[in-house]
């Protein structure tokens, strides 16, 4: 703690550019500083926000305020202000005396650059649009979760280039700790508490440590702190746990990261992505991927770049595949399906998924309808076969943006009724289903047929259909495999397509693949079926004309 003065003058004229601050400045708090940054003055609604009175804070040096791991971005913006007169700070910490860590914005100016008296507006990031949510905790732990860990981590280091202080991220893995964990019973609470409190003492701040795997942990420290003295201390807490007294040998692998070697924009989803392998991987898999730390992490850093490519310049392929009535063999609709350039005809489905994880998927989405309405812009417009469904993904219909932005697209494009229908994917991910529901019901009132995709796949599909008003459900390929399998599965699939029909909805069959499957599927009154029976996905629309196969169709 630096020096308090035992008073601070009041100097004429201050209320005036007190009043000039807040005309420049915007903010929940204001602050002013003496030319040797010592606080002269806060406003009266410091308590509220920062939870210390004006008291406690009058004649502190601004700096000691602020959180240690800022101090270093703190300094040289202060120093600054006098000569470049207004600067702003996006996000930093602040800890006064007695109060909790808050995250702000900073705002701020020198308006006499003799005088040195410097306004600082400070606005809450804990609130409004740019909320910070309060990190998920692991219950055992205590341990920030994976999600939680990742925004701060990346705010953290960007703040910290910019202060020329580069701060490395850990990942600590401990195999067999689910064998330990079983040993343990109920003392594996205090265990994995133990753990977590060793990661936090050792991290830039308590909320700089993650559980981000059953038996997978990370913290982000200071450049070159001893990380092997963690290392043994969290093997003695094992051992001393342990009834054997064998404890776990743990592995650790730290990583700095440069970003130059990463867009600032790109640096949290490529650590979502890196982080969230780490936690899906077990056994070997894991050791191997914490062995190659840094290889793992600029191979996320360029998944990350190919998706956003991807996006930005729909550098991506539209291949269609048709669902087909199962009595006569006629095309209902195609549904569109996208190839990534890099995986020419294999599924798209791992890249789809890791979009979905990093928040990506809403503007993929957005980016394939306006594919699909640009080749349906070079067809007849008078052609009707040609109706095409586009994927939505169960994440997708939760964001206010997507919607908006979807619905005056198709504004924009009136011809696109009876044209192309809607099929909402990843249905399981839905979490709001009124939500949902909304989104459904603007589109079908707009002309526009939805379907339900991964229906029969959970347990949660009866409840989705008593909840979203569909015009056709798509039955999972698995499910009717299952179906086909089990002793009551012709049963319990005739008793599926029964209910969709009473309740006046259509059902495809998935994967059919075989006569036999598309027999089956007959059987139980199914409405239409898709599969490679009819042929695989295709970018030429007319490979279907005529369609492979229909001679299963005509010797009925």
């Amino acid at each position: 703690m630096r020096h308090r003065p035992a008073t601070v003058p009041h100097k004429p004229g201050s209320e005036r550019n007190r009043y000039l601050a807040f005309a420049f400045c915007w903010g929940d708090v204001l602050f002013e500083l003496d030319r040797h940054y010592a606080i002269s003055y806060v406003s009266s609604t410091c308590e509220a926000v920062l939870g210390c009175g004006s008291d406690t804070l009058i004649g502190l040096d601004f700096r000691d305020v602020v959180a240690p791991v800022d101090r270093l971005v703190i300094e040289p913006w202060l120093k600054r202000l006098p000569e470049v007169g207004r600067a702003m700070i996006e996000t930093i910490t602040l800890s006064g005396p007695g109060a909790a860590p808050l995250w702000v914005s900073l705002a701020a100016n020198c308006l006499d650059s003799e005088e040195g008296t410097i306004h600082i507006a400070l606005q809450r990031r804990d609130t409004g649009a740019h909320a910070i949510k309060t990190p998920t905790l692991d219950p055992a732990s205590r341990l920030a979760d994976c999600t939680s860990f990742v925004d701060r981590v990346a705010e953290r280091i960007k703040r910290g280039h910019a202060a020329g202080m580069v701060p490395e991220l850990t990942l600590v893995v401990m195999p067999d700790l689910h064998d330990l964990r079983q040993r343990l019973g109920a003392g594996q609470d205090g265990m994995l508490e133990a753990v977590g409190t060793a990661l936090k003492a050792r991290s830039i701040e308590e909320d700089m440590a993650a559980r981000i795997g059953d038996d997978t942990f990370s913290l982000l420290h200071e450049a070159g702190a001893p990380i092997d003295q963690l290392i043994r201390q969290l093997e003695a807490i094992t051992r001393a746990a342990d009834p054997a007294g064998i404890g776990l040998t743990i592995d650790a692998s730290t990583l700095a990261i440069d970003t130059v070697m990463v867009a600032e924009v790109d640096l949290a989803l490529a650590l979502t992505h890196t982080l969230r392998r780490f936690g899906a991987a077990s056994g070997t898999d894991l050791r191997t991927m914490a062995n190659n730390l840094r290889s793992a992490f600029q191979n996320s850093v360029i998944t990350v770049g190919s998706i956003k490519r991807a996006i930005n310049e729909q550098s991506f392929t539209v291949v269609f595949q048709p669902i087909v009535q199962i009595n006569t063999g006629r095309i209902h609709h195609f549904e569109a399906l996208c190839r990534f350039e890099a995986q020419d005809q294999e599924s798209p489905f791992t890249t789809i998924q890791v979009a979905e994880e990093l928040g990506l998927i809403a503007a993929f989405d957005l980016a394939m309808v306006r594919k699909v309405i640009a080749w349906l812009f070079t067809r007849p417009l008078n052609n009707a076969r040609e109706r095409i469904a586009v994927n939505v993904s169960g994440y997708s219909i939760e964001q206010a943006a997507y919607t908006e932005a979807l619905l005056n697209l198709l504004a924009e494009n009136d011809w696109l009724r009876g044209r192309l229908m809607f099929e909402i994917t990843e249905s399981a991910r839905i979490a709001n289903l009124e939500t949902a529901d909304r989104f459904i019901q603007a589109l079908r009132q707009r002309g526009f047929q939805v379907s339900l995709d991964d229906f029969g796949a959970g347990a949660a599909s009866f409840q989705y259909l008593s909840v979203l008003d569909v015009d056709v459900v798509k039955l999972d390929g698995s499910a009717v495999r299952n179906a086909q399998k089990a002793q009551k599965g012709r049963a319990f699939l005739s008793a599926l397509t029964e209910l969709c029909r009473r309740m006046g909805i259509e059902t495809i069959a998935e994967m059919v693949d075989t006569p036999e499957t598309l027999q089956f599927v007959r059987d139980c009154g199914c409405n239409y079926v898709q599969g490679y029976l009819f042929g695989r996905p295709t970018k030429e629309i007319n490979d279907f004309h005529p369609l492979p196969n229909r001679i299963l169709f005509t010797a009925r």
